[in-house]
């Protein structure tokens, strides 16, 4: 029996298409898979109650086998709820990418609720010619209610490895006990803040336009959206903050628009 919250999802190449060839998740987690096959796989995470309660730990174990695509997204914002007693909750993906496969995990920004404590630990491990189109980014609450920056604890951790080479990694850490969240050096008045990693042959092209264009910006003081830009080995990092998970959406929206082709299809057409 899988341990609480576990998921396994594999992608083979089968009679020349991507395919789903295994689909699995104990509660809370859900797998949906609305494309189970095509010149990319969709597959969306989920959980049952919408997001995470005290002491839940979800893990997801990712294989894509050579010269697959898949697109994973989730179907909302995870909700991390009110949790006084500090129980963590928390989430895992390692992801296994083959040779010349695609990639792009794009899950919706994590919601922290007041009061919520949330740790994130994120392996991508790819083949030399693997390409991967990373987002990861979360609220800090529910902005429209007026609750910005009253979570106990949030750490995230992301990392790439290219050949067993690593290539990025960042970890962030904010918690109270550091300072006050919402000072102007920390999560100040951003309403979202989110990163894109773009990494692989496939993605050079769209890597070197986010870049040219993150670059030639002029900055504001009192910009909406703040954006600043990384060349990595093989890609580059973009960070983001706004007000808000719509203005990061439409963002991110941009700039992935030339990798949609790769996938046969927009997820992300009636999304943001």
């Amino acid at each position: 029996m899988a341990p609480p919250g576990t998921s396994r999802l594999e992608v083979a190449w089968v009679d020349g298409s991507s395919a789903v060839t295994r689909a699995f998740a104990t509660s809370p987690m859900k797998l949906l898979v609305p494309r189970p096959r095509g010149v990319s796989a969709w597959i969306y995470s989920s959980s049952f109650g919408g997001g995470l309660v005290a002491g839940d730990r979800t893990s997801l174990d990712l294989s894509l086998g050579p010269g697959t695509r898949a697109f994973v997204g989730t179907q909302s914002s995870t909700k991390i709820y009110r949790n006084p007693g500090r129980h963590a909750s928390g989430h895992a993906t390692t992801a296994r990418l083959g040779a010349g496969s695609l990639l792009v995990f794009a899950p919706d920004p994590a919601q922290l609720f007041a009061h919520s404590t949330y740790c994130q630990r994120q392996e991508f491990h790819l083949a030399g010619d693997a390409n991967l189109a990373l987002v990861d980014g979360f609220s800090p609450g529910r902005v429209a209610c007026g609750e910005r920056w009253a979570f106990d604890h949030y750490a995230s951790r992301n990392s790439v490895r290219v050949d067993d080479v690593p290539i990025y990694l960042d970890a962030v850490r904010l918690d109270p006990a550091d300072g006050a969240l919402d000072s102007p050096f920390r999560g100040g008045r951003h309403g979202c803040l989110a990163t894109l990693v773009l990494v692989g042959p496939a993605l050079a092209e769209a890597a070197k336009a986010v870049f040219d264009d993150v670059s030639g910006r002029e900055v504001g003081r009192r910009d909406e959206t703040e954006v600043a830009a990384s060349r990595i080995r093989g890609g580059v990092v973009v960070r983001i903050g706004a007000d808000g998970a719509e203005s990061v959406g439409r963002e991110l929206r941009r700039w992935l628009a030339p990798v949609a082709p790769l996938l046969g299809d927009d997820p992300w057409q009636r999304k943001w």
